[in-house]
This record gives structure tokens, sequence and C-alpha cells, in this order.
């Protein structure tokens, strides 16, 4: 009998492209805030991304880390799943958007022109949950839309660097959740030792629009800033992001609140990190607690 999308995540606001598949589109709270003329992600401020105008979105739910800070649930896999076709994801694109923006239309704070910019969406945040890569159309998919005019951002975890290789967003994203394979290992406590293929991800990073994103945890990864620093100089990434880990979702389950460090400790961290390489710190955002490092040489 066909899997179908859990109850669970329905709830949360998950919509699902098919009822035999974790391909899904869920909201952010970022894009609900800037509908509503709110502040926006921080990704408008450093990348000028508009956030009610953002899609975020994952071809499947399968992921092959079990990251003590992931704030997503381990739960709700489809090892069995069916995949849908890149077609079929840019067909249920905007109406599945469109599904859950519904209710804003009769807000008082929700322009109708702000609304209507909202279901014509400009950008795909492959970012939702799950590992994009362990999708085989992956790189088909993002190639559709980018035909499509979208601006796509791409979010892995590094495990696949032949599917990454293959990838052509507009924006890849690698996560580099520890300093050294030992703290990879005790915190991402993945399905096998990926810390070889994590570096050669970070290595493809040169020649494209790039990011390398690190979730800061007190205590666990907030360590060793000399090895970062020689992990992002390697890397030639564009943009290093140090965000701090936020005590949010089935994350709590694992960690504490000890764990979620305040934005001053993450940009001494940041601070520490730049002193051993060519990245400085060019801009920050105290909500989201996350500091961006650019290449200055």
């Amino acid at each position: 009998m066909p899997l179908s999308p859990c109850k669970a995540l329905r709830g949360q606001g998950y919509q699902f492209f098919s009822p035999e598949s974790s391909a899904a589109v869920k909201p952010c709270l970022w894009c609900k805030k800037a509908l509503k003329g709110g502040e926006q992600c921080y990704k408008h401020q450093f990348y000028g991304i508009e956030s009610h105008r953002c899609v975020q979105m994952t071809p499947t739910l399968r992921c092959n880390h079990r990251c003590l800070f992931c704030w997503r649930s381990f739960e709700h896999e489809y090892p069995g799943e069916r995949e849908c076709t890149p077609e079929e994801i840019l067909t249920g694109l905007h109406d599945l958007q469109k599904k859950a923006l519904s209710g804003y239309k009769v807000s008082p704070y929700v322009t109708c022109e702000r609304f209507s910019e909202a279901l014509k969406p400009a950008h795909v945040a492959i970012s939702l949950s799950g590992e994009p890569t362990l999708y085989s159309q992956l790189p088909a998919l993002i190639d559709l839309l980018n035909s499509q005019g979208f601006t796509t951002f791409l979010v892995s975890n590094g495990t696949n660097p032949d599917v990454l290789a293959q990838c052509a967003p507009f924006q890849t994203y690698v996560s580099l959740p520890a300093p050294d394979e030992e703290t990879y290992l005790s915190i991402c406590r993945p399905a096998g030792d990926y810390w070889d293929e994590i570096c050669r991800s970070l290595a493809l990073l040169s020649t494209r629009r790039s990011a390398v994103r690190l979730t800061l945890v007190r205590g666990l990864n907030d360590h060793s800033p000399e090895k970062y620093a020689a992990l992002f100089e390697s890397s030639g990434a564009s943009y290093i992001e140090i965000k701090g880990y936020m005590y949010l979702g089935y994350s709590r389950k694992r960690l504490r609140r000890e764990h979620m460090p305040d934005h001053s400790h993450i940009r001494e961290f940041a601070g520490r990190i730049a002193q051993y390489c060519d990245y400085r710190i060019t801009d920050e955002n105290t909500k989201s607690r996350v500091i961006l490092l650019e290449n200055v040489a």
C-alpha cells in the first residue's frame, strides 16, 4: 500500500505534491512576516531575496544525517516513496504555495499588491527538509526551475559531491557542521562516514556562487576556529554564514536551551575564525543570529 504523507507534517503546514511522495512546500516564518509587511529573512539583507516571493520546498524528506541540532523530525521519512518528476514539481509549485498562503488574502495587514506578488514567486529555496541530493533528478529539477526564471538556492549537507557537481543553482549552500571528522561524527550521527565527501563538496564551491553555512552549537562545535578557517579558505566559497543554533522544533528532544549561543558569542567566534584566514565579517543579522563573512583577499 502506498505510503502517505504524515498527518503531523500536514498539521505543521507541509503541502505535498503527491500522496505517494514526500516532496513538499512549506512557507517559512519570514515569508509570512514579509507578506504582512513585516521583517524579511536575512537572505533579503545579504542577497536581496524578497521573502514573500520565495518558495521553500524539498524534493524529498529523506536524509542521511541525524544532526543533533536539526529542528526537523527524523520520524517522518519515506524510504519507499515514489519520486515526483521535475515537471510534476514545477506544475504544483504555484498551486501549493497559493494554498499555503490563501488565508492571508483576507488579512488586514496584507495588501492586495503584496499578496499578488506572493502568488508569483521569484525564488525557490530547496531547503525545507531532508537532503535534496538524495533525489535522483535534482540537477534536472534545478535546470527546469532556472529555465522558468526562478532564482534557485540549493542547501546541501555535502555528502553527495558527484550530484552537487551536476547542479547549477543560482547559489549553492554546503553545510559544514564541524571543524574535524571526530566532531562531525558525534553531532551529525550520519548513516556513514561522509567527511571526505563533504570536503570534496567544499572543493566545488570556488567555481560557483556559493556559501558555506556553519550552525554553531555552544559546547559542541564552537571550537578549533583555525580548522574552520582552513576549510573555508580551501573552499574558496563566495560567502561564509555562521548561524547560531536555535532551540526549536524536534531539536529540543536532543539538546538543551543552553546549547543556543547568543549573538555576541557567534560574533566573537566568527572574529576568531577571521584571524586565521582571508574572510572578514561584512554583515550580520542579530534577530537570525547570523554573521556573514566574505573573502577580502
